[in-house]
């Protein structure tokens, strides 16, 4: 096939391309022009024939040509909402649990903890999926949320559920939920069923449901 770049004014022919032998496409789920509802798309995966293939320009590329789990600085303020939607404002909530993972994350660098995130490629996906937090010192991956009412309890359950398969044995040890305040007792009693820590801040650093064994040096 030939390939052109643009739609309207200037467009620019790239040269002939062929679908790759191997993963001629992938299914990702994408948002509507103009930030519109997300649905699911094709992307097609497509080989130079008679051209050098040029540099790439996505924030994709350093992501689909690393391994399938990569450390991430937390500084770099990495979520799967900037790869899904990069020119998208983060809305209120997301400042919120931004704002959750940095004060945790001063907290237990200040005791002397390796904290980072995990960034993931699952087999098949064209886009990451990113952990808010992991401390490396007691393997312990959390996954914030802006609110503790009940569909946020529920989807960090779900959120720590897909990232906790892409640990191998010994390479973790607990799975927690960050929230703005400690969970009523109902979602307290859901988050233990399900092997969940809850960690929430108080008036001084941050207490944990475990009794502050997690987050505080005793």
């Amino acid at each position: 096939m030939r390939v052109f770049r643009g739609a309207r004014g200037t467009v620019t022919y790239e040269g002939e391309f062929e679908l790759d032998d191997t993963e001629p496409f992938q299914r990702t789920d994408a948002p509507e022009t103009n930030n519109g509802p997300r649905r699911e798309v094709i992307v097609f995966r497509l080989r130079p024939v008679n051209v050098d293939p040029p540099e790439p320009t996505s924030r994709l590329t350093d992501v689909l040509t690393a391994p399938i789990r990569l450390d991430v600085p937390i500084e770099q303020q990495e979520t799967e909402k900037s790869y899904i939607e990069p020119s998208r404002e983060p809305f209120e909530a997301e400042r919120r649990e931004q704002k959750l993972v940095l004060a945790l994350e001063a907290h237990l660098a200040a005791q002397g903890h390796e904290v980072n995130r995990q960034r993931f490629l699952p087999p098949g996906e064209a886009r990451p999926i990113i952990t808010d937090l992991f401390d490396a010192t007691t393997k312990t991956l959390v996954e914030a949320k802006g609110s503790a009412e009940r569909n946020a309890v529920r989807m960090a359950i779900g959120q720590i559920s897909d990232y906790r398969r892409f640990f191998g044995p010994g390479e973790l040890e607990h799975v927690a939920a960050l929230f703005p305040r400690e969970p009523r007792p109902d979602l307290a009693d859901l988050l233990s069923a399900q092997g969940i820590v809850m960690i929430f801040p108080i008036d001084k650093g941050f207490d944990d449901s475990t009794g502050g064994g997690l987050v505080n040096e005793y």
